[in-house]
């Protein structure tokens, strides 16, 4: 298993990034509009890391890693089997690949298909 996309949402993108930056010395890039305006940031061994504002009011902070899969649609079938509930079917990202999110045990967890 890898995580693709580790996400952030946050009332204080700005102050998390410099936190990371300081922390790392990862540097993260402008805000991508097809990502929700996260500002992005490479993992070692690929992927990206996303900090970004929440989209709308009732969005809650949270960090939800997307673990990249082969097929997102049994992987997101498997997940509901499992119990869990889909907050968002799969969508695909130009340029970026396909995410889903579901919800299990109290916690987000994406998906992410290249």
């Amino acid at each position: 298993m890898r995580v693709y996309y580790l996400e952030i949402v946050t009332d204080e993108v700005d102050a998390v990034c410099a936190a990371y930056a300081a922390a790392s010395g990862v540097r993260f890039g402008e805000p991508d509009a097809l990502l929700g305006n996260a500002r992005t940031a490479a993992l070692p061994g690929g992927g990206m890391a996303g900090v970004r504002a929440p989209l709308h009011e009732t969005e809650e902070p949270v960090v939800r890693p997307y673990w990249l899969v082969d097929d997102i649609e049994e992987a997101v079938a498997s997940a509901v089997r499992a119990g869990g509930v889909v907050a968002h079917p799969p969508l695909e990202i130009p340029g970026h690949g396909t995410f889903a999110i579901y919800i299990l045990g109290g916690i987000h967890h994406g998906l992410w298909q290249l």
